[in-house]
């Protein structure tokens, strides 16, 4: 069964007469996951040399997290199907379905845009549900159900989506088109709101590692080396402030999409960690059987990890169609693809109870800077796609072959 945590005891505290391979040499379990963010760093800088600098504009910053919230957003609830050992095809076309309906819901029916939103999520629970329990309690496997889902909601979103339908709700499109308020206003070209938020990001990351890492020790379990660990911290800062940097630099500030993936990402870390539903997801992936023994109630977790996914596919169809103001029947093609690709990148594994939601939002920034780079140098879309799909085979034949050394040695 595996965990985020590798619970191995300690090897005692380093002192100063420590070798640096003890300082500095501690990876442990957490190679893989460092792997990840350091593919994410060579990617943008070989394409922030590759356009010219124009990768890295403020704008385009913002523009690339505006472009892949719904790929985040499903990543985040995919990546949990994964770890439990399960697998969602349908999430693309429940993302069109449920875009199709808001949309309606605000076009004709005149609904607010805060009652069209509780309905797509609403809409995305009964979905989550739907499939949930034909995976859960009838025991059909979650590839074959979540298949029928995908024809059954695409053809849903075809004959509720006819013709383009049309979303004039300006506070609805800001969901996507807008900023947080820049009530700080701004330092030179740097918006302020946005240097605080950023500030107070880096004070979280560094109390939240120091925390985590004390709470380790004091169970004598397995911390990283000190070197690692404050490398990572610093790296951790740096990288947020350079993203808060270029960030406020932008015409807007901070998006209010970025906002969202924030909040998200921060409370289904604590599930997946803190929780005793996040454990029990990790342990029916490692050893079903196991986990049933131990008496985690396995049909009660699949019921509510589809209804999870289902709960974000709504969220993702309202994401789409604020940015779109419209709804389209072909919204949402090939979406569940985008969000299985960047867990698999991010580290998921194949065979499920191995994955973290930053190492999903990770490869769903990897794919969004390819998608980018390669707009910004013309390359063909569909090259795009080859480029892609070479990019998830050799992330998952990676993991792969470093699990079968690993077992060998």
């Amino acid at each position: 069964m595996s965990t985020d945590l590798n619970l191995v005891p300690t090897g005692g505290p380093l002192t100063k007469n420590s070798s640096w391979r003890e300082r500095f040499g501690g990876l442990g379990g957490n190679a893989r996951q460092y792997g990840i963010f350091a593919a994410l760093v060579v990617i943008i800088l070989l394409f922030q040399g590759m356009t010219g600098g124009r990768l890295l504009y403020p704008d385009n910053v913002a523009a690339l997290i505006n472009q892949n919230a719904y790929v985040m957003v499903l990543a985040i609830g995919m990546v949990m199907v994964i770890i439990a050992g399960h697998i969602d095809l349908s999430v693309g076309s429940v993302v069109a379905t449920i875009g199709g309906v808001t949309a309606i819901s605000i076009h004709d029916w005149g609904l607010s845009w805060w009652l069209a939103v509780l309905l797509a999520l609403v809409l995305g629970a009964v979905v989550g549900a739907w499939q949930g329990f034909w995976i859960a309690y009838v025991g059909i496997p979650a590839f074959i159900v979540t298949l029928a889902g995908m024809l059954i909601f695409r053809g849903l979103a075809l004959a509720i989506v006819s013709q383009s339908i049309p979303v004039l709700d300006p506070t609805f499109n800001g969901i996507m088109a807008n900023s947080l308020p820049n009530f700080l206003g701004r330092l030179g070209d740097a918006d302020i709101l946005t240097l605080v938020i950023g500030a107070l990001l880096i004070l979280t990351t560094i109390w939240a590692q120091m925390r985590s890492r004390s709470a380790l020790r004091d169970h004598n379990l397995a911390v990283e080396a000190v070197g690692v660990f404050v490398a990572k911290i610093v790296l951790a800062a740096l990288g947020i402030g350079v993203v808060t940097w270029l960030l406020s630099r932008s015409t807007g500030g901070t998006p209010i999409a970025l906002a969202i993936c924030a909040v998200l990402i921060v409370a289904y870390t604590f599930i997946m960690g803190r929780t005793v539903f996040g454990r029990h997801i990790y342990a029916i992936g490692g050893n079903r059987q196991a986990a049933r023994l131990s008496g985690v109630s396995t049909r009660s977790v699949d019921f509510w990890i589809f209804v999870n996914i289902g709960v974000l596919a709504g969220l993702t169809g309202v994401i789409v169609t604020s940015r779109l103001g419209t709804a389209l029947a072909a919204a949402g093609n090939g979406f569940e693809l985008d969000a299985i690709a960047a867990c698999f990148i991010g580290g998921a594994a194949v065979t499920g109870g191995i994955g973290r939601i930053s190492g999903a939002i990770v490869g769903a920034l990897i794919m969004g800077v390819l998608n980018q780079g390669l707009s910004i140098m013309g390359v063909d879309p569909s090259w795009t796609q080859v480029i892609k799909g070479l990019v998830l085979l050799l992330a998952v034949a990676y993991d792969l072959v470093s699990k079968r050394r690993a077992g060998t040695q």
